[in-house]
């Protein structure tokens, strides 16, 4: 699981490399569940989360959507609006109460400008992230959905929002939905698929609580591939 849990970690941006950006950029708090933007609206400039979780999605069916990532604290978002006469790709909500740094392409070519060797964080973030999408392409065409699951949870141990008081994970029932357009599995595999963690000892289960050790994931549930594994997927996705 290796490749898998490369592609789970993500980077992020120090509070020290983000004050210097700040200068050149305006921060805006967004109330839990509204849309900062929909897919296919003109996109312009880059956003950094400075505090909470923005979730992009793709909607597939009404009430059902695939999530690609959540940006979390030192993240970056809408990096497609640095292109030249881009669209955004996907919708971009926070979960809970956010706030968030944007700078517009015009400020984000004078930070480079200005700067040039501040600049090399931001667009090593960018890069990083790039890479996490890319690896989360090979997830979806290489890996079954239990090895999907381990490579989201452990994505999501690390942000607090996900996390008990003791450092644990803890996935509620409201969570499944939004692991369900993570992983590209239907509700049943991934309850199966929690149901097998819990038999291999990799998570607790309370009632409809679900409590993980971060360390544990690492472990995973084997380390091959699924040789079926883009014919499973595709019929997932098809049945959400």
């Amino acid at each position: 699981m290796q490749n898998t849990e490369r592609g789970a970690r993500r980077s992020r941006l120090a509070p020290e490399e983000i004050v210097p950006i700040a200068a050149y950029g305006a921060k805006a708090t967004w109330p839990a569940g509204f849309q900062l933007y929909q897919r296919g609206a003109a996109a312009d400039g880059v956003f950094i989360v400075l505090e909470g979780h923005v979730v992009l999605r793709n909607k597939i069916k009404v009430g059902r959507g695939f999530v690609p990532v959540i940006c979390t604290a030192g993240q970056t978002f809408g990096t497609e609006g640095l292109a030249p006469n881009s669209r955004y790709v996907t919708d971009a909500s926070a979960s809970e109460e956010t706030k968030t740094l944007f700078l517009s392409g015009a400020q984000f070519r004078a930070f480079v400008r200005e700067h040039p060797a501040q600049t090399l964080p931001l667009l090593s973030q960018i890069m990083s992230e790039r890479s996490y999408l890319l690896e989360k392409l090979h997830e979806l065409a290489a890996l079954n959905v239990d090895q999907r699951l381990i490579s989201t949870l452990t994505h999501l141990s690390t942000d607090r929002s996900f996390t008990a008081d003791d450092g644990r994970l803890k996935l509620e029932n409201s969570h499944h939905r939004l692991l369900c357009e993570m992983v590209g599995a239907t509700r049943e595999s991934i309850a199966l698929a929690l149901s097998r963690l819990v038999s291999a000892g990799i998570a607790e289960r309370r009632g409809m609580t679900f409590l993980i050790e971060p360390s544990s994931l690492a472990n995973g549930l084997g380390n091959g591939h699924d040789t079926d594994s883009g014919l499973s997927v595709a019929r997932e996705l098809s049945t959400t």
